[in-house]
């Protein structure tokens, strides 16, 4: 049986993660501050931290709602696209990604943002997250390279992942290296086409 106690602090993980979500879209992560975030939730700075460890676990908690909306856009992307050819519906998946990426970029930033070494503890859930929007675009990369062992098509999701990333946060930033942003999509597809070619 769940105390009162517990469900207080749920309620308060809830407002806080809410509050949090609210300033990283208005500033991005780096602006959040306990100060601030005990402000917006009504509660004292002290009691942040009997809900969470610290602001970086804030910031995860916030990042699970993100990946959640993002793979709902990506997939949802695919819907009626049953017909279309594996390379088509990468496309599509890429243009969701950077739409996502442009409407809600202080969130999206957020999850990239975060001090997460690949040898160091995730949790469980975020890579779930990670590993749900890769299992997107394995399947059209499995019907393009049906010859590929499972260790090669991790890494060609990945390697597609990071050229479509970067494309999308370099032009997004308008960085002298990027793609303007009128011709990220253009340039996306045409990448994707280009290498998915067979």
């Amino acid at each position: 049986m769940v105390t009162k106690s517990e469900q207080r602090r749920v309620a308060l993980r809830e407002k806080l993660t809410e509050a949090a979500e609210r300033r990283i879209e208005a500033q991005g992560a780096s602006a959040l501050r306990a100060r601030d975030l005990a402000k917006d939730a009504g509660c004292a700075v002290g009691a942040i931290y009997n809900a969470f460890e610290d602001l970086n676990a804030i910031v995860m908690a916030v990042n699970g709602r993100t990946f959640r909306k993002l793979g709902a856009c990506v997939t949802g992307s695919l819907d009626g696209a049953e017909g279309q050819s594996p390379q088509q519906r990468l496309v599509l998946m890429s243009h969701a990604y950077l739409g996502f990426a442009a409407d809600n970029t202080s969130l999206w930033r957020a999850l990239f943002d975060i001090d997460l070494p690949v040898d160091g503890p995730v949790p469980a859930w975020y890579l779930q997250e990670l590993e749900a929007l890769f299992a997107n675009i394995a399947r059209p990369v499995s019907e393009v390279f049906p010859d590929k062992s499972p260790a090669e098509l991790a890494l060609m999701v990945r390697a597609l992942f990071s050229s479509v990333h970067g494309i999308v946060l370099l032009g997004l930033e308008n960085r002298i290296s990027g793609v303007p942003r009128g011709r990220v999509e253009e340039m996306i597809s045409q990448i994707l086409l280009q290498i998915t070619e067979r």
